[in-house]
């Protein structure tokens, strides 16, 4: 090994003992697959408790055979024409086993959402890919469909978000100042936004995988590079402009930081308050100069707004440690969770540094200087291409980290990474289990309106339950991809009233949201909250008339 390499490890080494030494509030890690054959550059968690991963196809061969002998046969690509590994996999969360999947086209750097009827709705990726709509429905044998020309524009690092109506809108990309609806408008399906090559910083971009949130009167949040518009994408109307983030550090791909919608509360409120939170990024400069080996400091700061004020103002925070390519995780719990990512550099190619293996809980209930919390540290590197996702029993799933064109595992700072981690925040402790609520039934929800007050009955071994101690949270499980969760949304329900049965037993009656514009048809992950200790989730989802019910597949039509 030369000297470099060397000095390099020896680097590595000591941040990663330096972080082991940090001073950590709670949360542990596991590892639960140490290859699953591909590195998860994008993650869903679909209605089945399986969470569907995918990479690229150009990267060359991965570390997983496709089933069967079958190929895939591709003359234009420039890494491997004749392919017979998988770049695509299903996890089973519950008995922690993959199977491989087929990916015709290119998904490099794609984007996607799961439809109402819980298909997951995925939306091009590069070259041949970058038109193309794949669908995955959530069965044990199913594998991707594709739809040759399925898009309008070519959608490269393009965010997705669902809709009220049950659409998906695919905003911006690689050169494209524009956005489009999945399934197609019925009219012009590609309509100019050109708030997105205003934010376009030339030679750079910095506007790539926008933040886009529905705000709660329907209109969209969207950010891109260090600011922001109330878009109202019905009548291709801007309503609102937001002031510049102060310091005026770009925030998107390639310096990519990180953003949430903050849980919805208050839902029964003539006024529904709504805030974002952006955190970390790259400063002004920091991808040329990353190119060049000189690797500036990551943004250490978080900046929150309330979207629904009239004379709204960005709040700056400080976080305990710069990050960039970092993952913004909402827990059922209604804290957030900050993963993943990089101390110094940008995205790109080999472009980022300093690994960040230390986890940060972001309180948004706390007063300002007592917000962040950091947790224990993993050992594994998670740099450019990482991937995070909540799943149903309430840990975080981590995977992916791949800064290389191709899989490279030697003589490289920081290998391509194959693992699957998961990581278990403090609530999950052995010690919290006389606090833990346990849904006994339903099982599932079946004929929920919108507006509808329900009932769930829960275990709760710890003694006398408290009623403003209880809480019903339902999450909507996200598209994650560059440090961005497409679709993640968590409302807090509360509790219009708790009844003590005897043996432990309670039955907690909640209501449902009023509208799609805040909660957009689909599937959605209930959970029941005491004293900050959340339940195992159930899953609930909506059909076309307006009932939230475990769904059968409804055929797409696109």
């Amino acid at each position: 090994m030369s000297a470099p390499i060397t000095f390099i490890f020896s680097v590595l080494l000591l941040q990663l003992l330096s972080a082991s030494l940090t001073s950590a509030a709670g949360g542990s890690w596991q590892l639960l697959q140490k290859s699953i054959g591909i590195s998860a550059m994008h993650m869903q968690l679909l209605k089945n408790d399986r969470v569907v991963m995918f990479d690229r196809t150009d990267a060359g061969p991965s570390n997983l055979k496709l089933p069967g002998g079958k190929c895939r046969n591709d003359p234009t690509d420039m890494a491997l024409q004749v392919d017979c590994t998988a770049h695509s996999v299903e996890y089973d969360v519950f008995a922690n086993k993959f199977r491989a999947l087929t990916i015709q086209t290119d998904t490099w750097c794609s984007s996607g959402s799961v439809m109402p009827d819980g298909n997951l709705v995925q939306t091009g990726g590069s070259k041949y890919g970058e038109r193309r709509i794949r669908v995955f429905s959530p069965c044990s044998t199913c594998d991707w469909n594709e739809i040759p020309n399925g898009l309008t524009a070519k959608r490269w690092y393009a965010a997705n978000h669902l809709l009220p109506d049950g659409r998906q809108i695919i905003v911006g990309g690689r050169g494209e100042f524009n956005y489009e609806f999945v399934p197609k408008n019925v009219v012009a399906n590609e309509i100019d936004l050109p708030f997105l090559s205003e934010t376009n910083d030339k030679g750079i971009e910095n506007n790539l995988y926008p933040f886009v949130f529905l705000n709660v009167d329907g209109n969209l949040f969207i950010f891109a590079n260090n600011r922001a518009i109330l878009f109202d994408y019905i009548n291709n109307q801007v309503v609102r402009t937001y002031p510049t983030i102060p310091g005026g550090d770009p925030r998107n791909y390639p310096s990519t930081g990180s953003a949430v919608l903050l849980p919805l509360k208050n839902l029964k409120a003539a006024a529904i308050q709504a805030e974002v939170l952006v955190c970390g990024g790259a400063p002004k400069g920091a991808y040329d100069s990353s190119l060049k080996g000189v690797f500036m400091k990551a943004l250490d700061t978080c900046a929150r707004i309330t979207i629904t004020d009239p004379n709204p103002q960005w709040v700056m925070e400080t976080m305990p440690m710069a990050r960039v390519m970092g993952d913004m995780i909402l827990l059922p719990d209604g804290d957030v969770l900050l993963i993943n990512g990089a101390g110094s550099g940008s995205a790109g190619w080999d472009q980022g540094r300093e690994p960040v293996l230390t986890p940060v809980l972001y309180r948004p209930d706390n007063g300002i200087g007592s917000r962040f919390e950091t947790q224990n540290p993993t050992t594994i590197p998670r740099m450019y291409h990482s991937t995070a996702a909540l799943v149903r029993d309430g840990r975080v799933l981590v995977s992916g980290s791949n800064p290389h064109e191709h899989y490279n595992f030697t003589g490289v700072l920081f290998p391509t990474e194959l693992s699957l981690e998961a990581f278990s925040p403090a609530y999950m402790d052995a010690k919290f289990d006389n606090l833990r609520p346990r849904i006994i039934a339903p099982k599932s929800m079946s004929e929920i309106r919108y507006m509808n007050k329900y009932t769930i009955q829960v275990m709760i071994p710890g003694g006398k339950v408290d009623e403003n101690s209880v809480s019903v949270t339902m999450f909507a499980p996200a598209f994650n991809t560059h440090s961005f969760s497409m679709n993640q949304r968590l409302l807090v329900l509360g509790n219009d009233n708790v009844t003590a049965l005897g043996n432990s037993t309670y039955n907690v009656e909640a209501t449902t949201p009023r509208s799609g514009n805040l909660a957009p048809s689909g599937f959605y992950l209930l959970f029941v909250v005491h004293q900050g200790i959340p339940s195992q989730g159930i899953w609930h989802g909506e059909d076309s008339t307006g009932h939230w019910r475990p769904a059968e597949l409804i055929e797409l039509e696109l």
